[in-house]
């Protein structure tokens, strides 16, 4: 995203729309202010870096690269809240023909604020 031109910012760079003194560039087209990330595939998926509309995109690609990768036990961190993201996440896997099985994670593995997957 661009920002404002300020006021330390030179005439030609307000004109050429460069964002000014730093050399960040601009993200691609079609992605207003948001930057992408590729995040490593484990076996742990912790949502709370997300905003709650990115959840279930989130989860159906990490299921995806997940199996593509071979992990076949995994671990959903949600958090404990009052379980809006815990149900959606689980709604998800409910409706995953390649998850065989979920459910809370061990205490030691953060309880109710995380749900513990099996894939084929």
């Amino acid at each position: 995203m661009r920002r404002p031109p300020h006021r330390r910012d030179p005439p030609d760079a307000r004109a050429a729309g460069t964002g000014g003194e730093d050399d960040t560039p601009d993200p691609p087209a079609g992605t207003p202010g948001e930057e992408v990330v590729e995040l490593p595939t484990t076996d742990v998926l912790d949502l709370h870096s997300f905003l709650p509309r990115e959840v279930s995109a989130v989860v159906r690609d990490y299921l995806d690269a997940a199996y593509d990768k071979g992990l076949r036990e995994l671990r959903i961190i949600h958090g404990r809240g009052i379980g809006v993201q815990r149900e959606m996440v689980r709604a998800l896997l409910g409706r995953d023909p390649r998850v065989t099985a979920f459910g809370d994670a061990p205490a030691e593995a953060g309880g109710w604020g995380a749900t513990w997957v099996r894939l084929r």
